[in-house]
């Protein structure tokens, strides 16, 4: 699969850990995860923001490896935040799960399904 970040120059230029967009070449197949929340797998919502994001992470490297895939595969993640008090938080926990990984990036404060939940995170991976 050939894979590039593109960032127009003529456009704003990211910031936070993206790319404005990511070209996907030659690839086998596409998966799309849906939006992952931040429960464990008995049920349990951690308390507060950092555990949740890292919960969401963790859920959504569960769902990649039951494809056989990894976080390298990441293309695309869409982020829905219940408070736009989380955005630098959210943007932490995301850098230390993703590194140097600058998939294409959208961001969304929105009421979400379940008070208790701070955020959800879906993804699109390629491989």
């Amino acid at each position: 699969m050939k894979r590039d970040n593109i960032n127009a120059i003529n456009a704003p230029q990211p910031r936070g850990g993206y790319s404005q967009a990511v070209s996907v070449e030659n690839f086998q197949r596409l998966l799309f995860v849906s939006g992952q929340i931040p429960m464990t797998s008995d049920g349990v919502l951690p308390e507060g923001f950092e555990a949740q994001a890292r919960q969401v992470w963790l859920n959504i490297e569960a769902q990649l490896k039951a494809a056989g895939m990894t976080k390298d595969n990441i293309v695309k993640v869409t982020t829905y935040l219940a408070d736009r008090s989380h955005v630098l938080a959210n943007r932490e926990v995301r850098s230390d799960y993703l590194g140097a990984l600058a998939p294409a990036m959208t961001l969304v404060i929105a009421g979400l399904f379940d008070s208790g939940w701070l955020l959800e995170v879906d993804v699109v991976a390629a491989e």
